[in-house]
């Protein structure tokens, strides 16, 4: 058995994020079906805050 660089190539092909449809960007989670930057899929309302740079 062994724990090291080999184990490690086992580990690709799998994917946690995609692109979402709303902002575009690559934080769409697959399994919570939610974006983390807009929160597409939890709330109609992007998602923002006033300590944001880029509020929306």
């Amino acid at each position: 058995m062994v724990k090291g660089t080999p184990s490690m190539g086992k580990k690709s092909g799998k994917k946690n994020m995609i692109h979402c449809r709303r902002c575009g960007s690559k934080s769409y989670h697959i399994s919570k079906k939610k974006c983390s930057r807009c929160g597409y899929g939890a709330s109609a309302r992007m998602r923002g805050y006033k300590w944001m740079k880029n509020k929306p």
